[in-house]
């Protein structure tokens, strides 16, 4: 039977990687294409004027774009045609905000083969269309341009903009685009507080072309005054004659208020770190003391007067005093905090081992303005490190020992397995609370299925009131001891949260914070995907947040319809640990009687057939929709023995974790 001959637009200003794409695509085994090229983003948008590819492959790199904010302007012209991004960097960051800026996948050219590339082609047109059936026509069509946080701008140099979206509109204070462009035809004057502060962008524009984290203050339309933050680059011709200006704005006010809050805590910060029975003190780029605290003080025995103003030479003996002024200059030319053990010699007294952290300090200029130290007493510690290494010296003596050792870990291996599934809830609870399991409004069911000894997914299930229950799940990446242990820590760290658990977006926004604090001294960071949901069977009401985690299932099976949970912006948010600040906000669904919500880890579609077909969230949602009249731990176990059929010696490569909440007697709605 003839393949269906796809349209494909390549937007490239490289003529061999266009050549190389082509070439790629004609490998396709079972794909067949007909390749548009047009050389850059002016002539993409052109044709997409006049003619309608499948899909667009776009370059977000090419000379007259806006880097990753080519794809919202692509999307805008487009609405209905899935872009997959093409680009240098093999970055995770990229990749993320790729796909938040509308991609349905990022592509690193260096990595493309014709397998890879065919299938992405194939799957960025089947995730495009689930998505656009899962919209109603207004979100279909609707501009990603003007859902973007951040403002975005073309200005000509005499300070008239040719172009904005609507959250710079907001950011001014304007209603839309088109009033905030009549209204501001004289940016240096009408705009910034600080009247040169115009003509310091246009130097800078001038001398580099480019302009990054350019911070100023500006007046809103109703005349109040607010901090922003402008990218910026230069767009010339072939000939190379400025055109216009285009770049990005970002409301900063609030990181600026945080700022000078936390200059006016210095004097806070003082009285707390003397209340720590661990040394601290402070130095300028010159070694001298500017700050000890009074255990530091004693440690010397000396006054604070007597020590602010010296430096280590006043202190400590010749070699110790240099040795220490080499570690402080380390930290004030990287920039980099500084971990170690050493020696320590307080006056008068014996050598002692002490853990030392000496970290940058930062001017709000974001130069370093000194650094600051914190150490305490590990001499028993070491002492005792000592010891262990001069046994384990001995221990490589005893191979026979060793092999029992080794026995032992494997014993200690099972008996890991054995404690992480009583981590795991034995029992669930009812509601009300005194309602037999058979007979309560909501009703849970689990299957998990760990790959390894030990594994990386985990779920819990908790009554937070006599009508609400909580249900989390998690997965981190891997399926070993470290995927375990840091599943041990968010367990954790969730029961700790327990008095914010009614708030789904708050809830995760403060787990994520907790669990980055902890790994970033790890130096490599532990993918970690999370949902949490808290359902009222009194009012129906399901909120909910999701931290990258695949989107649970929503059985309505009145309405024999499966829909997965989105989150109400329309937008993924990130996983646990990677930005520290990240807020997670929370979205709410109705539920009714008999509906059921399936949440699930990756491990349970991420399979590959013999053939390398991958199991797709779409399969699965039709397996699901298939069975959604079956109880839960039917669905369950036919759901699990259909993939194991469909997978490469039916076993799943990576950690499942599956669980249901019926909902029998949740209130109907009024």
């Amino acid at each position: 039977m003839p393949q269906e001959l796809l349209k494909i637009l390549l937007i490239e200003h490289d003529p061999g990687f266009a050549r190389y794409v082509t070439e790629m695509l004609g490998q396709a085994r079972d794909l067949a294409a007909e390749i548009w090229l047009a050389n850059d983003l002016a002539a993409g948008l052109s044709e997409l004027q006049t003619r309608t590819p499948d899909a667009i492959l776009l370059n977000i790199y090419v000379p007259d774009g806006a880097g990753l904010a080519n794809i919202p302007l692509v999307k805008a012209q487009a609405p209905q045609i899935p872009i997959i991004a093409v680009g240098d960097s093999d970055d995770d960051i990229v990749t993320l905000e790729s796909v938040h800026a509308g991609a349905q996948d990022y592509l690193v050219k260096g990595q493309l083969t014709p397998a890879w590339l065919e299938r992405s082609v194939r799957y960025a047109i089947e995730r495009h269309w689930m998505d656009l059936a899962l919209f109603d026509a207004e979100e279909r069509y609707h501009s990603l341009f003007d859902h973007l946080v951040e403002g975005i701008f073309q200005t000509t140099p005499n300070g008239r903009y040719l172009m904005a979206n609507l959250a710079l509109a907001r950011i001014y204070g304007y209603s839309s685009p088109e009033e905030l462009i009549q209204t501001i035809t004289d940016i240096g004057r009408r705009l910034y507080v600080q009247n040169s502060r115009r003509e310091e962008f246009i130097r800078l524009m001038q001398e580099q072309d480019t302009i990054t984290g350019f911070e100023s203050q500006v007046y809103r339309k109703d005349g109040s005054v607010i901090w922003i933050s402008e990218n910026c680059r230069a767009i010339r011709d072939a000939r190379g004659r400025l055109l216009y200006y285009e770049g990005t704005v970002e409301d900063i006010t609030q990181r600026r208020q945080t700022e000078e809050s936390l200059r006016n805590s210095e004097a806070l910060y003082h009285s707390l770190v003397e209340t720590l029975p661990q040394y601290i003190f402070r130095k300028d780029p010159q070694g001298r003391f500017t700050f000890a605290n009074h255990q530091f003080c004693k440690n010397l025995g000396r006054s604070p007067e007597e020590i602010v103003g010296k430096t280590d030479g006043d202190f400590f003996p010749r070699e110790l005093a240099e040795k220490y002024q080499r570690d402080d200059q380390r930290v004030l030319q990287t920039g980099k905090p500084y971990d170690t053990v050493e020696e320590h010699q307080p006056p008068g007294r014996d050598k002692i081992y002490v853990q030392v952290v000496k970290t940058p300090l930062y001017g709000t200029d974001g130069t370093i303005m000194g650094l600051q130290g914190i150490f305490w007493d590990i001499t028993q510690q070491r002492l005792a490190e000592e010891k262990i290494r001069r046994a384990n010296v001995l221990l490589a003596q005893h191979r026979k020992e060793l092999r029992a050792r080794n026995a032992q870990m494997e014993e200690d291996l099972t008996m890991a397995r054995e404690i992480q599934l009583t981590m795991l809830p034995q029992q669930y609870p009812t509601f009300p609370p005194a309602a037999p399991a058979d007979a309560s409004a909501l009703q849970f069911t689990h299957r998990y299925l760990p790959a390894g000894s030990v594994g990386g997914d985990f779920f819990t299930v908790s009554a937070l009131s006599e009508n609400e229950a909580g249900v989390f799940i998690c997965d981190v990446a891997g399926h070993g001891v470290r995927s375990a242990l840091v599943t041990a820590m968010v367990r954790a760290l969730a029961e700790e949260l327990k008095p914010i658990a009614t708030n789904p977006g708050q809830f995760l926004s403060k787990l994520n914070s907790d669990l980055h604090s902890i790994l970033q001294h790890t130096g490599t960071p532990m993918l970690t995907t999370a949902f949490y949901l808290v359902a009222d069977w009194r009012t129906g009401r399901l909120r909910y947040a999701n931290a990258g985690h695949p989107k649970p299932l929503h059985i309505c099976r009145r309405a024999g319809e499966v829909r997965p949970l989105a989150n109400a912006t329309g937008h993924s948010q990130p996983v646990l640990g990677l930005i520290q600040d990240a807020t997670y906000q929370t979205s709410e669904v109705r539920l009714r009687p008999n509906d059921m919500v399936m949440l699930f880890t990756d491990g349970l579609y991420e399979v590959q057939a013999p053939n390398n077909e991958l199991y797709s969230q779409a399969m699965l949602v039709a397996g699901v929709q298939r069975r959604a009249q079956l109880p839960a731990s039917q669905l369950f176990d036919e759901l699990l023995a259909d993939i194991r059929r469909f997978a490469v010696g039916q076993v799943f490569g990576d950690d499942v974790c599956l669980v249901g909440m019926e909902c029998p007697g949740v209130a109907p709605p009024e």
